[in-house]
């Protein structure tokens, strides 16, 4: 799924996106958290498939998950 994820330093400031496409996965996100469901979102957006959003939250995952380092 992750291979979906793309990044471009030409492209939304390199962040990273969904298929080279100009919608970012913190869109796609946003409209998560907001309550949108992932039909309205493919309906909104009929160019985006399930397996994106999907990926979208897998992308999310991986990057929350490191270790946390304190300073004493």
């Amino acid at each position: 799924m992750i291979d979906r994820i793309t990044f471009n330093a030409n492209q939304c400031g390199g962040r990273p996106c969904i298929r080279g496409m100009r919608i970012r996965v913190k869109d796609v996100l946003d409209l998560l958290a907001a309550g949108v469901s992932e039909k309205e979102i493919l309906e909104d957006y009929p160019y985006l498939e399930s397996e994106d959003i999907r990926a979208s939250l897998e992308y999310a995952a991986s990057e929350i998950d490191h270790p946390v380092l304190l300073v004493r």
